[in-house]
């Protein structure tokens, strides 16, 4: 395999968006090596619990923890604690929880561990799913930029590995934060896709070019008769 096209693999996360144990391990073992990441989110996480997070890693898998902490600082540091010992590599909370909530969670989370042993930790900017309209339903009046970029700012301010944001905000983000903050971009979706529930989209090629770190790729290689043949084109498209 050439430099090359290990690295385009280590920056693809595919999203195991299933409800259960046997569909995931059966994703893992078709796909095991030739991606960077698994993410777990609410859905699976919510039928398997650690037991299944705990398995990937045994089988020598990186595995990124979605679960989009968001309650008070104290619980949230507590809940990234206990999430760091599943030996997870990336994890989530909210942006929007606050900067005492994200500088509590950076905090512990860096005294716990260092360098690889220590996850990465990223703020959830606004979700792919949501639009203008989304956000001015619930008070949110600057729009997605501006909520984008206030949420990031303040992600970076507070000691957080890097963000969550879509592809449609990735160029003026890189102008607006540090190199070494890293962007992961959900809504990832190659040309000719079923757009399903995301509103803010972009083919693999378009994000990269505009600045993403990682790639969250879910239905059209998990949905796929054949996840690992679906994944090679998208690779090949690189």
């Amino acid at each position: 395999m050439s430099s090359v096209c290990k690295e385009f693999r280590n920056r693809i996360i595919v999203a195991l968006d299933v409800d259960g144990s046997e569909p995931a391990l059966s994703l893992v073992s078709q796909l095991s090596g030739r991606v960077g990441l698994f993410k777990l989110g609410s859905q699976l996480f919510s039928a398997e619990g650690p037991a299944l997070v705990r398995e990937i890693v045994r089988q020598g898998e990186k595995v990124f923890l979605d679960l989009k902490f968001h309650d008070i600082p104290n619980t949230v540091t507590k809940a990234v604690l206990v999430a760091a010992e599943l030996g997870v590599s990336m994890l989530t909370l909210h942006a929007s929880g606050g900067a005492r909530m994200m500088s509590a969670a950076a905090v512990a989370l860096k005294s716990l561990a260092t360098g690889a042993n220590r996850p990465m930790l990223l703020g959830v900017t606004v979700l792919t799913s949501m639009a203008e309209g989304d956000l001015a339903q619930v008070g949110v009046m600057p729009g997605v930029e501006s909520q984008v970029a206030r949420l990031a700012r303040l992600a970076q301010e507070t000691g957080l590995d890097g963000v969550v944001a879509a592809a449609s905000e990735l160029i003026f983000l890189r102008r607006q934060l540090e190199p070494g903050i890293k962007i992961v971009t959900p809504g990832i979706r190659p040309a000719g896709s079923e757009v399903n529930d995301q509103s803010r989209i972009a083919t693999p090629a378009e994000a990269l070019r505009a600045g993403a770190d990682y790639l969250v790729i879910g239905r059209p290689i998990t949905a796929s008769s054949n996840p690992a043949a679906s994944l090679e084109k998208i690779l090949s498209e690189l």
